[in-house]
């Protein structure tokens, strides 16, 4: 099973991108008025979602609540420390400003996804829940915070209307 793990793993990694991929060719696809096609790129998102779940599902990965929080916490520890970081090192060694930018954004904000989950975990461990009735986040950035936006990203500095409620 070690080859055919490594391939399940391949191929959720493989669908998962394919569905964000899609769902931004379906915003380009409204932008340019081609509903239809716009329609076509969000339905096969969602069948390569079924694919990803499946995937996952085999490799047993997905867990108790606790567990996955445990694992989002490493998840996004190992991407502000170590990855990132070294990603930044090599973009500005190539002279990629964009790419360093992106890559800053983003470290920054996998801080604050370390701090919500860390947040989460503790309060699971005592068996309360967290009480927020909405998420808000930046589009910008990434940014996420409990309750309303701000007036401006502290990361990115995009004012509130560029935040999107999650429930």
């Amino acid at each position: 099973m070690a080859k055919t793990r490594e391939n399940l793993e391949a191929a959720f990694a493989g669908e998962s991108q394919a569905n964000r991929k899609y769902l931004f060719f379906a915003e380009k696809a409204d932008e340019e008025g081609q509903r239809g096609i716009a329609r076509l790129f969000r339905a096969t998102a969602e069948a390569e979602t079924v694919h990803a779940r499946n995937h996952l599902r085999v490799i047993k990965g997905i867990n108790s609540t606790a567990e996955n929080l445990k694992e989002a916490v490493c998840g996004e520890s190992y991407e502000f420390t170590e990855m990132y970081p070294q990603f930044i090192k090599q973009a500005e060694a190539e002279s990629e400003q964009e790419a360093s930018g992106s890559f800053d954004l983003a470290n920054r904000v996998e801080k604050i996804h370390h701090g919500l989950f860390s947040r989460a975990l503790d309060k699971l461990e005592r068996n309360e829940d967290v009480e927020v009735e909405q998420f808000h986040v930046c589009q910008v950035c990434g940014y996420t915070v409990e309750g309303q936006a701000p007036e401006r990203c502290p990361i990115c500095g995009a004012p509130r209307s560029r935040f999107k409620a999650v429930e």
